[in-house]
Protein backbone atom coordinates (compact mmCIF):
# COMPACT_ATOMS: atom_id res chain seq x y z
CA UNK A 1 0.00 0.00 0.00
CA UNK A 2 1.36 3.38 -1.27
CA UNK A 3 1.21 5.80 2.02
CA UNK A 4 1.52 9.52 1.94
CA UNK A 5 4.83 10.92 3.42
CA UNK A 6 4.41 14.38 2.82
CA UNK A 7 2.86 16.57 5.72
CA UNK A 8 3.75 19.37 6.95
CA UNK A 9 4.60 17.61 9.99
CA UNK A 10 8.78 17.58 11.68
CA UNK A 11 10.22 15.00 9.26
CA UNK A 12 12.78 12.28 10.60
CA UNK A 13 16.17 12.14 8.75
CA UNK A 14 16.81 9.95 5.38
CA UNK A 15 18.47 7.54 7.25
CA UNK A 16 16.05 7.01 10.09
CA UNK A 17 13.42 6.97 7.17
CA UNK A 18 15.43 4.03 5.60
CA UNK A 19 16.09 1.91 8.39
CA UNK A 20 12.40 1.88 9.70
CA UNK A 21 12.09 0.47 5.93
CA UNK A 22 14.53 -2.20 6.54
CA UNK A 23 13.25 -3.24 10.31
CA UNK A 24 9.97 -3.47 8.55
CA UNK A 25 10.53 -5.64 6.00
CA UNK A 26 13.28 -7.78 8.03
CA UNK A 27 9.90 -8.35 10.55
CA UNK A 28 7.82 -8.67 7.87
CA UNK A 29 5.32 -5.46 9.01
CA UNK A 30 4.15 -3.25 6.83
CA UNK A 31 2.22 0.70 7.34
CA UNK A 32 -1.08 1.87 6.77
CA UNK A 33 -2.71 5.04 7.07
CA UNK A 34 -1.32 8.59 6.28
CA UNK A 35 0.27 11.26 8.88
CA UNK A 36 -2.62 14.47 8.71
CA UNK A 37 -2.03 17.61 7.18
CA UNK A 38 -0.88 19.23 11.17
CA UNK A 39 2.16 20.29 12.49
CA UNK A 40 1.15 19.07 15.59
CA UNK A 41 -1.32 16.06 17.19
CA UNK A 42 -1.83 13.69 19.85
CA UNK A 43 -1.01 10.33 18.49
CA UNK A 44 -2.37 7.56 20.45
CA UNK A 45 0.04 4.55 21.34
CA UNK A 46 -2.17 1.27 21.59
CA UNK A 47 -2.60 -1.41 22.07
CA UNK A 48 0.29 -1.51 23.95
CA UNK A 49 1.10 -5.02 25.97
CA UNK A 50 5.15 -5.02 25.10
CA UNK A 51 8.95 -3.48 24.92
CA UNK A 52 8.72 -4.35 21.09
CA UNK A 53 5.84 -2.00 20.88
CA UNK A 54 9.02 0.53 20.75
CA UNK A 55 10.42 -0.66 18.16
CA UNK A 56 7.82 -1.10 15.90
CA UNK A 57 6.11 2.41 16.90
CA UNK A 58 9.25 4.11 15.53
CA UNK A 59 10.40 2.07 12.60
CA UNK A 60 6.21 2.87 11.25
CA UNK A 61 6.92 6.73 12.30
CA UNK A 62 10.63 6.76 10.30
CA UNK A 63 8.36 5.16 7.32
CA UNK A 64 6.07 8.05 7.26
CA UNK A 65 8.94 10.18 7.75
CA UNK A 66 7.60 11.45 10.60
CA UNK A 67 9.60 12.72 13.49
CA UNK A 68 8.03 12.20 16.64
CA UNK A 69 8.22 12.24 20.72
CA UNK A 70 6.77 9.72 23.00
CA UNK A 71 6.04 10.06 26.25
CA UNK A 72 8.05 7.26 28.55
CA UNK A 73 8.28 6.88 32.44
CA UNK A 74 10.91 9.30 34.15
CA UNK A 75 12.44 6.22 35.69
CA UNK A 76 13.96 4.89 32.42
CA UNK A 77 16.07 7.59 32.63
CA UNK A 78 19.52 6.54 33.77
CA UNK A 79 22.75 7.51 32.62
CA UNK A 80 23.54 6.18 29.46
CA UNK A 81 19.91 4.76 28.44
CA UNK A 82 18.41 8.17 29.14
CA UNK A 83 20.40 10.00 26.62
CA UNK A 84 19.90 7.00 23.92
CA UNK A 85 15.70 7.77 25.18
CA UNK A 86 15.73 11.40 24.81
CA UNK A 87 17.91 11.25 21.02
CA UNK A 88 14.93 8.71 19.57
CA UNK A 89 12.59 11.61 21.02
CA UNK A 90 11.68 10.51 24.46
CA UNK A 91 10.02 12.69 26.92
CA UNK A 92 9.73 12.07 30.60
CA UNK A 93 7.07 11.52 32.87
CA UNK A 94 6.65 11.80 36.32
CA UNK A 95 2.93 9.99 37.34
CA UNK A 96 2.93 11.65 40.58
CA UNK A 97 2.56 15.20 38.82
CA UNK A 98 -0.18 14.34 36.01
CA UNK A 99 -2.09 17.49 36.12
CA UNK A 100 1.42 19.62 35.93
CA UNK A 101 2.15 16.91 33.22
CA UNK A 102 -0.49 17.57 30.91
CA UNK A 103 0.10 21.28 31.33
CA UNK A 104 3.40 21.51 30.61
CA UNK A 105 3.15 19.23 27.77
CA UNK A 106 0.41 21.13 26.50
CA UNK A 107 2.17 24.33 26.79
CA UNK A 108 5.18 22.68 24.69
CA UNK A 109 3.05 21.95 21.82
CA UNK A 110 1.52 25.36 21.20
CA UNK A 111 4.73 26.60 21.33
CA UNK A 112 6.40 24.38 19.00
CA UNK A 113 6.91 24.72 15.64
CA UNK A 114 5.56 20.84 14.74
CA UNK A 115 5.46 18.49 17.98
CA UNK A 116 3.38 14.66 16.97
CA UNK A 117 3.25 13.49 20.64
CA UNK A 118 2.81 9.48 20.59
CA UNK A 119 1.19 8.86 24.11
CA UNK A 120 0.10 5.14 25.33
CA UNK A 121 -3.19 5.91 27.39
CA UNK A 122 -2.64 2.28 29.15
CA UNK A 123 0.34 3.80 31.16
CA UNK A 124 1.79 0.57 31.21
CA UNK A 125 2.01 -2.94 29.22
CA UNK A 126 -0.03 -4.72 31.90
CA UNK A 127 -3.88 -4.80 31.62
CA UNK A 128 -5.81 -2.37 33.26
CA UNK A 129 -9.24 -1.18 33.61
CA UNK A 130 -9.09 2.61 32.51
CA UNK A 131 -6.74 3.94 30.28
CA UNK A 132 -5.29 7.35 31.49
CA UNK A 133 -6.76 10.54 30.18
CA UNK A 134 -3.81 12.90 29.46
CA UNK A 135 -3.95 12.77 25.86
CA UNK A 136 -7.72 13.89 25.95
CA UNK A 137 -6.53 16.82 28.36
CA UNK A 138 -3.51 17.65 26.75
CA UNK A 139 -5.35 17.53 23.08
CA UNK A 140 -8.37 19.61 24.46
CA UNK A 141 -5.64 22.08 25.82
CA UNK A 142 -3.30 22.49 22.92
CA UNK A 143 -6.41 22.50 20.71
CA UNK A 144 -4.59 19.68 18.55
CA UNK A 145 -6.56 16.69 16.97
CA UNK A 146 -6.16 12.99 18.24
CA UNK A 147 -4.90 10.82 15.66
CA UNK A 148 -5.75 6.74 16.50
CA UNK A 149 -1.61 5.03 15.61
CA UNK A 150 -1.63 1.05 16.16
CA UNK A 151 0.26 -1.48 16.15
CA UNK A 152 -2.19 -5.01 15.27
CA UNK A 153 0.13 -7.76 15.93
CA UNK A 154 -2.44 -10.61 14.28
CA UNK A 155 -1.52 -8.85 11.13
CA UNK A 156 1.60 -7.49 11.51
CA UNK A 157 0.43 -3.54 10.56
CA UNK A 158 1.78 -0.32 12.35
CA UNK A 159 -0.10 2.83 11.54
CA UNK A 160 -1.72 5.81 11.85
CA UNK A 161 -5.62 5.58 11.52
CA UNK A 162 -8.74 7.49 12.57
CA UNK A 163 -7.92 11.21 13.00
CA UNK A 164 -10.41 13.82 14.92
CA UNK A 165 -10.38 17.07 16.93
CA UNK A 166 -12.26 16.17 20.56
CA UNK A 167 -15.72 17.66 20.95
CA UNK A 168 -15.42 17.91 24.33
CA UNK A 169 -18.50 14.78 24.47
CA UNK A 170 -16.19 12.63 26.10
CA UNK A 171 -17.96 9.58 26.02
CA UNK A 172 -19.03 10.02 22.42
CA UNK A 173 -14.85 10.81 22.00
CA UNK A 174 -14.37 7.66 23.52
CA UNK A 175 -17.26 5.25 21.23
CA UNK A 176 -14.93 6.65 17.86
CA UNK A 177 -11.85 5.15 19.83
CA UNK A 178 -13.00 2.17 21.13
CA UNK A 179 -14.46 1.35 17.37
CA UNK A 180 -11.54 1.91 15.84
CA UNK A 181 -9.40 -0.19 18.45
CA UNK A 182 -11.67 -2.90 19.20
CA UNK A 183 -10.20 -5.75 16.39
CA UNK A 184 -7.04 -4.97 16.94
CA UNK A 185 -4.48 -7.47 18.74
CA UNK A 186 -0.99 -6.54 21.01
CA UNK A 187 1.76 -8.90 20.85
CA UNK A 188 0.11 -10.53 23.82
CA UNK A 189 -3.86 -9.90 23.88
CA UNK A 190 -4.60 -10.66 27.49
CA UNK A 191 -2.85 -7.58 28.41
CA UNK A 192 -4.73 -5.65 26.17
CA UNK A 193 -6.37 -2.73 28.42
CA UNK A 194 -9.66 -2.01 28.56
CA UNK A 195 -10.99 1.25 26.62
CA UNK A 196 -12.22 3.31 29.37
CA UNK A 197 -11.82 6.47 30.78
CA UNK A 198 -12.85 7.14 34.76
CA UNK A 199 -13.80 10.45 33.54
CA UNK A 200 -16.61 8.75 31.43
CA UNK A 201 -18.65 7.38 34.19
CA UNK A 202 -18.46 11.16 35.75
CA UNK A 203 -19.45 12.18 32.63
CA UNK A 204 -22.58 9.79 31.97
Amino acid sequence: MTIKTDHPAPKCNEFAYWLGQLVLKITGWRVEGNVPDNKNMIIIGAPHTSNWDVLFLLSAAYSFRLSIHWLVKDTWFVPGIGSILAFLGAVPVDRSRATFTVTRLAERIKNSDGLPLVVPPAGTRSYTKYWKSGFYRIAQEADVPVVCGFLDYSNKVAGLGLSFYLSGNVIEDMDRIREFYEPLAGKYPEKKSRILLKEEGKAG
